[in-house]
């Protein structure tokens, strides 16, 4: 049987398992025309989200070409420091060709390395940030090109939303195509955010190294470059290791660019960062010139107009002289308050808590800033430092962790203070505190009020260059703080016996007196008013002028000014610069007007500079613009002014203020002391003024609310001793000399018994000055043969 052979022809598939080719074609085309109709349809929805959000994005570029941002104005002490500045945002524009290519380099390396070659988005760097970020599960890198950095900073809300990032895409586009490369750097590098309040790159560079953009090492432009990433978490002053982490990178960015070569980069790597503490020591030393020039400035350029100005003004304050001042009232209100014991409670609270704290609501008034107010204790709390003081139907906080002035010693809150104990407090200087308790009867929460201790007198501190009358230096205050009251400037008080020169001066300048003039120490009657000496002091009996200066004798004064006129005295008083209301009576002989302590100190100028007045100013120049003082002007004849000067001097030489003669200066000035009957008997205010050729400073030591300073607290024991601290600061340097007398004085050999000529051989005389021709011309008899009231100035009517 034969075999059957298998065909070698295939066999026939059935239809089943035939391809179909023409549907499998079909599919692809369909999938093809799907995906082009996917394709338009996202780019048709890409292209509505960019015309719908592109219709607000139609923003104002102009608002980058015209820059004008907020800027800070440096105040510049005569000495060259920064001593104060005023803005809103601590940034100091510079143009881009100040801008050392360096710190560009550094920055574009940073933050941008293709900068100069794209046209305002990297999509690549855009790419490789949505790569890293869906890794991570979340914002980790951003992709902004520096252009677009502006368009946020500028143009756009910080907020993360696809709104904001196609229209920031849409307008890096078109600032792209409206500046150059050098003005979008121009405007990044002065508006980034730095860190500590720092804006732009100049104030960056002030702030961590003291110096210009235009300064900058590799290392410090470096840093710098690297910050604005995370200002607050790159800080070398908060987190260093950061910093140098950052700095490191940059470094390395900036070697692989080509900005620099390798090895310099990895030099300045190893190099610790070495920035500045304190980069203007100066800086805030002076807030009270800061709170005057800033009131001068908005009232020329308005709030607005001053915070984009950007000045630099030059002001007359000396930042030593500024800083001996503070410090000699800081230490004199320390020693006032030792010795009185202003630094604990006032006293206790006698009976029902809650009854004292309702009465103080009645008592104490409105709360309002530079008011002195009762307080009762209610809760201290050693961990915190702090007091709970209630001021009626309110609570504050007193923060003691800085109290320095009434806790020398650095005692423990509860070591001072107890429940119950009344202290004097004033509204701090900052907000309300955040921490609050229930209400007293059980309401709901209220804020407690930030206080400050008032336990102490306040004190106010002037000086002057008496030639010039530009301000070297000014103390508003203890603890004063900018928008604080400023006394020196502001507050009026009574300045007792210091007001006393102006009356000598006035009766010199009419002939009415010479230094030599006898007049008797004892008491009378004008009108109803029976002036007496301070404290019951003993009447001497016949006095000269030179005397009766130097011991600050009452009744002379009185007597004096009923010898003038009251009229004399106010109109000297306002020729001299003291604007404030002065009384038309003969108490202000006594200091009865009050004045600032400004205004006293200016008229005291006089004496120093030959009898011209001038105003007193705190600007040198704004900006390039110089501010030229008004020129003094004559009032008093040198030769008045020098007399003045010459009795001033016997108040320190033998006198009330004996105490200046520790001074290597000719020291001249008056004491001051305010002593008040009503409503109790007691001394309200302390005062002295004093100058040399060179400098006139006045000192003031009160309680705001007129209390009283304390027993035996006059102004050769309260103001004096701060006056001294200040002057032996404030002149080191200065040669000791005296005034020289003007060719109108002569010397004269007076008997000091009588003020009249010398007798020929006498041995008991003094040498006096007269303005020529007012000398006496009748020589004193033989002792025993008149008595000296025969050359006393009529007591009762003032006759010639």
């Amino acid at each position: 049987m034969a075999r059957v052979r298998p065909s070698a022809e295939p066999q026939k598939r059935s239809a089943k398992d035939r391809p179909r080719p023409r549907l499998l074609w079909r599919l692809v085309k369909w999938f093809f025309v799907l995906g082009l109709i996917a394709a338009a349809l996202g780019a048709a929805g890409i292209g509505g989200i960019f015309l719908w959000y592109g219709r607000e994005s139609a923003l104002p570029l102009r608002n980058l070409a015209d820059y004008h941002p907020k800027q800070v104005t440096r105040l510049i002490s005569s000495d060259n420091q920064v001593i104060g500045e005023i803005y809103v945002e601590r940034r100091t524009v510079v143009p881009y060709e100040h801008i050392p290519k360096l710190l560009i380099n550094a920055v574009v390396a940073a933050e941008d390395a293709e900068f100069f070659h794209h046209q305002g988005l990297n999509y690549l760097g855009m790419l490789r940030a949505f790569t890293a970020n869906l890794r991570h599960g979340g914002y980790k890198q951003g992709g902004s090109t520096i252009t677009q950095q502006v368009v946020k900073t500028f143009l756009l809300s910080p907020e993360r939303t696809l709104k904001r990032k196609v229209q920031e895409v849409i307008l890096a586009r078109r600032v792209e195509a409206t500046l150059a490369k050098e003005e979008i750097l121009y405007l990044y590098l002065n508006q980034i955010y730095y860190g500590h309040g720092r804006y732009g790159v100049e104030e960056a560079a002030r702030f961590f190294f003291g110096k210009g953009v235009g300064e900058l090492s590799l290392g410090e432009a470096a840093l710098i470059a690297g910050l604005p990433q995370s200002p607050e978490r790159l800080s070398p002053l908060k987190h260093p290791e950061h910093a140098k982490e950052r700095q490191r990178y940059v470094l390395e960015q900036m070697a692989r660019r080509g900005y620099i070569k390798v090895g310099e980069a990895e030099r300045v790597a190893r190099e610790p960062i070495r920035v500045l503490r304190d980069a203007s020591p100066a800086l805030g030393v002076a807030p009270e010139v800061v709170d005057a020039v800033r009131e001068v400035l908005v009232q020329r350029y308005g709030e607005a107009g001053l915070a984009e100005k950007g000045l630099t003004v030059r002001v007359t304050i000396d930042s030593r002289v500024q800083q001996a001042a503070r410090d000699a009232v800081t230490r004199g209100l320390m020693t006032v308050d030792g010795r009185q014991g202003y630094r604990g409670g006032s006293g206790k609270v006698h009976g029902a808590l809650d009854k004292a704290i309702a009465k103080l609501k009645k008592d104490n008034g409105p709360l309002q800033k530079g008011h002195v107010f009762e307080g009762i204790v209610t809760g201290v709390d050693d961990a915190k430092q702090e007091l709970v003081v209630a001021l009626g139907d309110r609570d504050g906080v007193v923060d003691l962790a800085q109290d320095e002035r009434y806790n020398p010693q650095k005692k423990a809150p509860a070591k001072r203070f107890a429940a119950g104990d009344r202290v004097r407090v004033r509204l701090g200087e900052r907000e309300e505190r955040p921490a609050s308790r229930k209400g007293r009867k059980g309401g709901g929460e209220e804020p407690r009020l930030a206080l400050a201790l008032e336990l102490g007198p306040q004190a106010a501190l002037v000086a002057l260059d008496p030639h010039t009358r530009q301000v070297r230096a000014i103390v508003g205050g203890y603890d004063f703080r900018p928008g604080g009251f400023d006394r020196a400037l502001r507050a009026r008080r009574q300045p007792g016996s210091s007001f006393k020169p102006l009356v000598y001066a006035a009766a010199l300048a009419a002939g009415k007196i010479t230094p030599a003039t006898v007049i008797n120490d004892a008491p009378d009657v004008f009108g109803t008013w029976k002036p007496d000496n301070a404290e019951q002091e003993a009447y001497r009996g016949p006095v000269r002028v030179r005397q009766a200066i130097a011991h600050s004798i009452n009744t002379v004064a009185v007597k004096v000014i009923n010898e003038v006129g009251v009229e004399s005295v106010r109109q000297l008083a306002k020729l001299l610069g003291i604007a404030s209301p002065i009384n038309e009576d003969p108490t202000i002989a006594l200091g009865s007007a009050a004045v600032t302590p400004l205004e006293l100190t200016n008229a005291f100028a006089a004496f120093a500079d030959e009898g011209r007045v001038g105003t007193p100013t705190f600007i040198v120049s704004i900006g390039q613009e110089a501010v030229a003082a008004p020129p003094a002007q004559p009032v008093l004849a040198p030769e008045v002014a020098f007399l003045m000067t010459s009795l001033l001097r016997s108040v320190v030489d033998e006198g009330t203020a004996g105490a200046a003669r520790k001074l290597k200066w000719y020291a001249c000035g008056k004491t001051g002391t305010n002593y008040l009957r009503k409503p109790q008997p007691g001394i309200r205010d302390a005062w002295f003024v004093g100058f040399t050729p060179d400098l006139v400073a006045g000192v003031w030591v009160g309680f705001d609310d007129n209390r009283k300073l304390g027993r035996g607290e006059q102004g050769s024991r309260a103001a004096l001793p701060i006056w001294i601290d200040f002057m032996g600061q404030a002149l080191k340097g200065k040669p000791a000399r005296g005034f020289t007398p003007p060719p109108g004085i002569e010397i004269v050999r007076i008997d000091p018994r009588t003020g009249l000529l010398a007798a020929p051989g006498s041995a008991a005389y003094k040498d006096e000055y007269f303005v020529k021709g007012t000398a006496p011309t009748q020589t004193a008899p033989v002792e025993g043969e008149a008595t000296p009231d025969s050359f006393v100035i009529d007591q009762q009517n003032g006759a010639d």
